[in-house]
């Protein structure tokens, strides 16, 4: 090879060497810029899942499962009967209430009546003592001249006395006769509240054997079954609000130093994939780690202690609207990316609104219907 050729090859590979450093030096600094500009404005996690509300569905009385109105997957709106239990039970006890307060009435009834029994009695009393007292005063003159005896004279005064001792026991009884009924007419009577409100808990009972959904939603883990048997506390399945859900990021703590909250946030789901994103913001930052909460805490003062790098749950909030469009489920796989690029925002949350956060009206019972029930009662043994 001759020296004429090999100098225009060494030329042009210095060059292409010189174009390819220039090359690797560029598109260090576009990245060194675009992490600047970008990705230094951005705290990214994969370590993300879809949070929601899981109601549990349970039982207020004890009975046998008879109806299940509603199965997995399926909707249901607030209110809506989901179980209904064996009614025997509870239709036994509204009626041995219904007795019972009618007892109560006429028992009070006669208490009543007792008070103005003791009245007559004292009238009568006082009329015995005054035939008792005109006897004596009969018999005095006539133990003056020996017309009658002593002795005669002396019971006549003892029998005053008996008098006088028979009236004041039957002052005493007429007091404590109106001590349990002064102050009250029959109806507000605390004997007869006691029973009607017996009366409106056997009330309760009878209507709560029909379980309502106390919030729309998608049913599952449902684990009630045909004739088991339900007892107050036992979940027999879970209603899941699917426009109540969340997102909790798990950011390393080396991850939060810029994280505030109400900074904005964007979120895929691998269900969606890339092509639909969610919108939402920082809520709140969790009160500790979950290996802090977690059933078995770790006890790092153990001899073998191996740091192990924390991870705090961030609360994402999405946008309603857009969960409508694209819904989601509890425990999705979600990329999570919070803006941080303004930081002067709160790094706890805020305070306990002076509002309920969740409310539900479906569990309220109309207690005026059971109270007129039982005024009818009242009315009825009156």
């Amino acid at each position: 090879m001759s020296t004429e050729t090999t100098k225009p090859n060494e030329k042009k590979r210095k060059a292409v060497l010189a174009g390819i450093t220039l090359a690797f030096i560029a598109a260090g600094v576009a990245y060194a810029a675009y992490y600047e500009i970008v990705l230094s404005k951005v705290q990214e996690t994969d370590n993300a899942y879809v949070g929601g509300n899981l109601v549990n569905i349970s039982s207020q009385v004890t009975g046998n499962v008879t109806e299940i109105r509603a199965d997995e997957t399926q909707m249901v709106q607030a209110g809506a009967p989901l179980i209904r239990l064996d009614a025997a039970d509870a239709d036994v006890a509204l009626a041995q209430a219904d007795a019972k307060l009618g007892a109560a009435v006429r028992q009070q009834r006669q208490r009543f009546a007792d008070v103005a029994q003791y009245d007559a009695v004292i009238v009568q009393r006082k009329l015995q003592l005054k035939n008792a007292e005109d006897d004596l005063a009969r018999r005095k003159p006539l133990a003056a001249d020996h017309t009658v005896s002593g002795e005669e004279v002396d019971h006549a005064r003892q029998a005053v006395e008996d008098a006088r001792a028979a009236i004041a026991v039957a002052v005493k009884q007429e007091e404590a006769a109106k001590a349990s009924i002064s102050g009250v007419n029959l109806a507000q009577h605390p004997a007869v509240q006691a029973a009607k409100a017996d009366y409106v808990q056997a009330w309760l009972a009878a209507r709560r054997n029909t379980i309502l959904a106390p919030v729309s939603g998608y049913v599952a883990k449902r684990s009630v079954q045909i004739g088991a048997r339900a007892t107050p506390g036992t979940s027999l399945m879970a209603v899941v609000p699917l426009d109540q859900l969340w997102v909790d990021a798990n950011f390393k703590e080396s991850e939060l130093k810029n994280i505030r909250v109400g900074q904005p946030a964007k979120v895929e789901a691998d269900m969606y994939g890339s092509k639909v994103e969610f919108h939402g913001r920082v809520v709140g930052l969790s009160a500790g780690t979950g290996s802090a909460f977690s059933l078995l805490p770790a006890q790092n003062a153990s001899g073998n202690w191996i740091k192990v790098v924390q991870r705090l749950p961030v609360r994402i909030a999405l946008d309603a609207k857009e969960l409508k469009e694209h819904p989601l489920r509890i425990g999705l796989s979600t990329t999570v990316s919070v803006d941080i690029s303004k930081t002067d925002g709160p790094v706890l949350g805020a305070a306990m609104p002076s509002t309920p956060v969740y409310t539900t009206e479906a569990l309220t019972q109309p207690l005026q219907q059971a109270a007129t029930a039982a005024d009818a009662i009242i009315a009825r043994n009156l």
